[in-house]
């Protein structure tokens, strides 16, 4: 995406940015026209006054010494309103892109969150729109004012000299044109810089959200290198094209410098009056002013433009999985849910989940099996929505779930994770996601619901305990037992579980299974089995093998038949299977 086309469509998207923008332009003009007037005040005091064969008429000198005066100081004002007023409408407007990006984040699917690094994709609403928001507030009111700057500057130098105005221009123009190369490369440089800079901050994310597992395994040493590799390369993208910025904010200096030597030659050879030359020095003084600041700013604005590329890429991605626009709601009653040739394949990758179709009648038990990466933890983001199928179709109460409002469907249904994803807040923050209305009463009855009162009356601050980052305080069964009571207090109509009893100790594993019992009574549930003490006693179990449903029945019906479960189920009861 082309910068220009990228400033367009964020104009487009955020309103703020150009709201008032005309009589914001409308101040840096006056603010320039102000200005421009005290190169041609300065011309007639010094050639109709001080250089006078008359002399000076002290009079007249006061009083466009005056006027002069009032210019600059109404120019200073219409410039402060121009940057305030740009200054806000940056901040709300970039504040505003913020909230979309993130908004445009969470809309996507899982499979999206999962793929992408967590550090690149918090760059997009953190240093990308940072670099955008310093151009902005510095560069972004130069090339505005510069644009009104350079106009009337040519206008009155035309006036004065067309042969040395027109010497300038083509100068100009010579230096403009090799910039517009040289901005190319700089582009490049600065996409380069933020590719880095999200790798950076994902590798550094990543060593810090395992830094249990690092320590346990000794890998500090490899994974010290890894970050550092990740820094290095991030240095030496930004040194390089600090370099490259370095280059051309020098060269404003020499062209500036040149042009003003070239004047001064021309107009002494020309035998132009020291009036009219102080005043061209002046004015083209203006109009290089805006041209030193656009090279100086280029490297900040290239900057922003990569900033402003990569954001833009991300909300011109279409969510994979999208609110239905005129969705409808489900019924009061325990789901049945009912699916139909089932097919889901990983991008690039196998198909996970291959031809299924099955019915689940409403208040049903039912555990899903089968060994690991046979599909069925993909089966249930399928059933939840969490990713939607390569092919087939999946109805809830005889309604298609992809035409089910998300807002019921998220309320209706609910799925706990293997691993209970807790916020670093209190328990009973984390609790109140299920229902954000919900009394703290309430939240304290749906732990009493489950029979979990006296494990929260175990912890020191009870249900004001802080959990620390993704509850890193708490024990990976501790964890799962605030997402039941989470669960719980959203009172959904389907509930599934991603099963997480392998790990814990016999106590916390009694406490888990008599949770789950209460969790599941009056509501159709769909269960992934870790243990198959799970599926003995479920109304009936599915069995998946290599993406399909090779199996479906009861428990005993299933042993009996001496097929894929009952294999599963003797070496699971011998402990030489995980699943």
């Amino acid at each position: 995406m082309k910068t220009r086309h990228a400033v367009r469509t964020a104009l487009r998207r955020a309103p703020a940015l150009r709201k008032g923008l005309w009589l914001t332009v409308g101040f840096a003009v006056v603010g320039t026209a102000l200005q421009v007037m005290i190169p041609v005040l300065v011309q007639q005091i010094v050639d109709l006054e001080i250089l006078s064969d008359e002399g000076p008429d002290v009079g007249r000198l006061v009083q466009r010494a005056g006027l002069a005066l009032a210019a600059m100081v109404l120019a200073a004002w219409a410039g402060r309103e121009a940057i305030v007023r740009l200054s806000i409408s940056a901040s709300t407007g970039l504040a505003d892109l913020r909230v979309s990006t993130f908004r445009h984040i969470h809309s996507r699917s899982v499979l999206h969150t999962q793929s992408e690094k967590r550090g690149a994709l918090v760059s997009r609403v953190t240093s990308d729109i940072e670099t955008i928001q310093d151009f902005m507030e510095w560069g972004g009111i130069g090339l505005m004012v510069g644009t009104a700057q350079v106009t009337l500057a040519l206008v009155v130098m035309l006036v004065y000299d067309v042969l040395l105005t027109v010497l300038i221009l083509a100068a100009v123009i010579v230096y403009g044109l090799l910039i517009g190369w040289f901005q190319r490369i700089l582009a490049w440089a600065h996409d380069r810089v933020r590719v880095t800079v999200a790798t950076a901050l994902g590798a550094m994310s990543e060593a810090i959200s395992g830094l249990p597992i690092i320590r346990a395994y000794g890998a500090e040493r490899s994974t010290v290198t890894k970050v550092s590799k990740a820094l290095d390369e991030e240095f030496e993208a930004e040194y390089r094209t600090g370099r490259l910025g370095a280059f051309l904010f020098s060269s404003a200096d020499v062209f500036a410098g040149g042009i003003t030597a070239m004047v001064i030659g021309v107009g002494v050879m020309t035998g132009t009056t020291a009036g009219r030359l102080l005043a061209f020095l002046f004015l083209v003084n203006l109009m290089i002013e805006p041209v030193q600041t656009l090279v100086e700013t280029l490297d900040s604005a290239q900057s922003a433009g990569a900033g402003l590329r990569r954001i833009l890429g991300e909300l011109d991605t279409p969510a994979e999985i999208s609110d239905p626009p005129e969705g409808v709601t489900l019924p009061d009653r325990p789901i049945d849910v009912v699916v139909d040739g089932l097919s889901f394949q990983y991008p690039d990758g196998p198909v996970a989940v291959d031809g299924v179709s099955l019915s689940i009648d409403p208040g049903r038990r039912v555990a899903v099996v089968g060994e690991t990466g046979s599909g069925k933890t993909t089966f249930t983001k399928l059933v939840t929505r969490l990713l939607d199928p390569s092919d087939g179709s999946i109805a809830l109460a005889g309604i298609s779930i992809d035409r089910v409002r998300f807002a019921d469907l998220r309320r209706r249904v609910s799925f706990v994770p293997q691993e209970g994803f807790l916020f670093d807040d209190t328990i009973l923050e984390n609790v109140r996601y299920g229902r954000p209305a919900a009394t703290d009463a309430e939240i304290a009855g749906a732990f009493e619901d489950l029979s979990l009162g006296d494990w929260v009356g175990e912890l020191a601050d009870g249900l004001e305990t802080v959990v620390g980052e993704r509850g890193g305080q708490l024990s990976a069964g501790e964890r799962q037992l605030v997402a039941l009571a989470r669960a719980w207090l959203a009172r959904p109509e389907l509930l599934v579980l991603d099963e997480a009893t392998s790990a814990v100790d016999p106590v916390l594993e009694v406490r888990l299974r008599n949770a789950i019992e209460t969790l599941s009574q009056g509501r159709t549930t769909i269960t992934v089995a870790h243990r198959l003490s799970t599926a003995e006693t479920a109304d009936e179990v599915i069995v998946f093998d290599g993406g399909r449903v090779v199996e479906h029945g009861s428990h005993q019906s299933l042993v009996a038949a001496g097929g894929v479960y009952a294999a599963l189920h003797a070496d699971w009861s011998a402990g030489t299977t995980v699943i």
